[in-house]
């Protein structure tokens, strides 16, 4: 695990393996840009995918939202449990990652930051 410290996980159900899969890339991808750009800044699923980037249709995300609007829930509650599962599986990207985060906090939500590639 590259999680210092090392932290849970949780596992997001209700998705077809090759949705999840092409959402784990993608989160990567937002990662590797993160990291090359923005090198030792904390940083949130929010600071990825969300404020300019919050509308993800057409984007790898957009299952998880349907995910959770299919169950009856109300747009602003799809979207809220929509956002946490994109929190838990960027938290996975990172602890499979061969790199090491720092985990903290920023404010009510979980913040990594990049601390190399050594522990």
């Amino acid at each position: 695990m590259s999680l210092i410290p090392e932290s849970q996980l949780r596992q997001v159900n209700g998705l077809e393996p090759e949705q999840t899969t092409a959402i784990l890339s993608y989160l990567q991808g937002a990662v590797y840009s993160w990291v090359k750009n923005r090198s030792g800044e904390w940083f949130a699923a929010r600071d990825l995918v969300g404020g300019e980037n919050f509308e993800w249709m057409g984007t790898p995300l957009y299952p998880l939202f349907e995910k959770h609007s299919d169950l009856g829930k109300s747009e602003e509650d799809a979207i809220a449990d929509a956002a946490k599962d994109v929190g838990w599986l960027l938290k996975r990207v990172l602890a499979e990652d061969k790199r090491h985060f720092e985990v903290g906090r920023s404010g009510l939500t979980a913040a990594y930051r990049w601390l190399g590639n050594e522990p």
